[in-house]
């Protein structure tokens, strides 16, 4: 089953890149919760899948983000992700580029929790930047 549920992430990856909701959220467990750092203005605890959507809504409110990840482990019910982010701060312009580490947690072959890291002080001097010069 881990397998499969690799190939259940990275078809989610691609699927958050075409915006396919539906694909989304048929993907997510109803029970869903995403936790990230509270630290970040999009961050904290989301439960079910209406919050899971309020999470993607801030974090998008906030930056514009692609991911790139080069390694997908193998951790039976957990997916482990391992690339970067790189984009920018959407308020001031600032771009940032920065390890990412995602890992979500898969029950049946729907996901019932995901949980992202990234360099927090990275992300946080980005958030606070002046605004970048025009080019």
């Amino acid at each position: 089953m881990s397998r499969a549920n690799i190939e259940l992430v990275q078809q989610l990856y691609g699927a958050f890149a075409r915006r396919d909701v539906p694909m989304i959220f048929s993907s997510l467990a109803p029970e869903v919760e995403v936790a990230q750092t509270p630290e970040l203005p999009w961050g904290g605890v989301y439960q079910g899948r209406d919050e899971f959507g309020q999470f993607f809504v801030k974090l998008t409110q906030h930056i514009e983000s692609n991911l790139d990840f080069e390694r997908f482990l193998d951790a039976g019910d957990h997916v482990v992700a391992i690339g970067r982010t790189r984009g920018k701060v959407n308020a001031n312009g600032h771009p940032f580029d920065m390890p990412a580490v995602h890992v979500w947690q898969i029950r049946a072959g729907q996901v019932v929790r995901f949980q992202p890291y990234i360099d927090v002080p990275t992300m946080q001097a980005s958030l606070s930047a002046e605004a970048a010069e025009p080019d």
